[in-house]
C-alpha cells in the first residue's frame, strides 16, 4: 500500500471517529485529504474502495439513512471500534515480554517494542524485570529477514550455502516452512527443490543475499509438520564444550542450555556449554557482560575477549 492511500485511510478513519454526526460523501471528500475534489465520478470509486477496504480489516463503517436528507450519511461508533480492555495474568504478561525479547535484535524489533508500549498504555504490566524468566536469542545472521518473510508469505528462495565441514559453496533452491532457533543458532526447514526433499540449513553458512521467485503462497506447508523435532535430530558436526563461569543468580537462559552446571568458588558456579562456532559463542557471552567468564577452551575465551575489546573501543 501507497504512503498516500496510507494516509488517506487513516485520515478517513480519524474523521468518522471524531464526527457526532453522519457524514454525507460530499462532507467527507471535503475534510479528507487525498480525495479528488474535482471529479466526482473518481470521487465515488475511490470513497467505495477506501469504505470496503476498511471494512475488511474489521473496522466498523455505519451508514445511516435520514428520511430528510436525500444522501446517506457515514461515521465509526467508537464503542464498536475500540477494543475491550484487556486482561491478562501475571505469567501471561510475563510471556508476551519473553516474545518481544526475541526480536530485540531483529528486524521486528520496532514492532515488538510498539506492542509492549500499547500494552502497558492499558495498564498491562510486561516488565521481566523480577521475572525468573530468562531469554536472549542473536538474530543476526544477514540471511534472517529474507527467510523469515518468505516464510510468511510463502514464496521460494535461493542461495548460496556452504555445507558442513566443506568449503564449497552450491546454490540451493528451497521452498521455505519455518525457521528455528536451537542452543543460540538459527536453522532454515524446508523443501529442497534440488534434491528433493526435506532439508534443514543454518542460517550462518548461507553465503551472500537470499534471492526470492515466484509468486506469494506458491506453495502449500505440510499438516502437522515439527520443525524443532526436525532441526533437533540434525546431526551438529564438530560441537565442542565451552567451561564458562557463571555468577550465581544470573544468567538463567545459559543455565537452562547448559548441559551441566555445578557449584564454584566464591559467587561463582562452572556451566558446561555446548559450541560449533567460536565467534557465534562468543557474540551470546559477551552480551551477558560480567556475569559470564570463558574459562575454556583458548579459541572461544579470545573470541570474546575481542568482541568486548570492540565494544570498548
Amino acid at each position: 500500500m501507497s504512503r498516500r492511500k496510507t494516509e488517506r485511510l487513516l485520515n478517513l478513519v480519524i474523521c468518522l471517529l471524531a464526527t457526532r454526526r453522519p457524514l454525507s460523501a460530499e462532507q467527507i471528500r471535503q475534510a479528507v485529504p487525498g480525495y479528488d475534489p474535482d471529479n466526482d465520478e473518481a470521487f465515488q470509486r475511490m470513497f467505495e474502495r477506501d469504505k470496503n477496504e476498511l471494512r475488511e480489516i474489521g473496522i466498523p463503517i455505519e451508514v445511516h439513512k435520514d428520511p430528510w436528507e436525500d444522501d446517506p450519511g457515514y461515521r465509526i461508533v467508537r464503542e464498536a471500534y475500540e477494543l475491550p480492555e484487556i486482561t491478562l495474568e501475571p505469567d501471561e504478561a510475563a510471556v508476551i515480554g519473553l516474545a518481544a525479547q526475541v526480536w530485540q535484535r531483529a528486524s521486528l524489533a520496532e514492532a515488538a517494542s510498539g506492542a509492549l508500549l500499547k500494552l502497558t498504555a492499558g495498564g498491562v504490566h510486561a516488565d521481566l524485570a523480577e521475572s525468573p524468566l530468562e531469554l536472549r536469542v542473536d538474530t543476526r545472521d544477514p540471511a534472517f529477514p529474507a527467510l523469515w518473510e518468505a516464510v510468511r508469505d510463502r514464496r521460494a528462495v535461493a542461495f548460496d550455502y556452504r555445507s558442513a565441514g566443506s568449503e564449497s559453496v552450491l546454490r540451493r533452491t528451497v521452498e521455505p516452512w519455518g525457521v528455528v532457533s536451537r542452543r543460540g543458532r538459527w536453522y532454515l526447514v524446508g523443501h529442497d527443490r534440488d534434491r528433493g526433499a526435506a532439508r534443514v540449513f543454518r542460517l550462518s553458512r548461507i553465503a551472500g543475499a537470499v534471492s526470492t521467485l515466484g509468486r506469494p503462497g506458491a506453495f502449500t506447508v505440510p499438516e502437522g509438520l515439527d520443525l524443532r523435532a526436525m532441526v533437533g535430530f540434525q546431526e551438529l558436526p564438530n560441537e565442542r564444550v565451552a567451561l564458562v563461569r557463571v555468577r550465581k543468580g544470573t544468567c538463567l537462559g545459559l543455565r537452562h542450555a547448559a548441559q551441566a552446571v555445578r557449584p564454584g568458588p566464591d559467587e561463582w558456579d562452572e556451566a558446561e556449554v555446548t559450541f560449533a562456532d567460536a565467534e557465534r559463542l562468543a557474540g551470546w557471552l559477551a552480551s551477558l557482560g560480567p556475569d559470564a567468564v570463558v574459562l575454556d577452551p583458548p579459541d572461544a575465551r579470545d573470541a570474546v575477549i575481542r568482541r568486548l575489546k570492540g565494544a570498548l573501543q
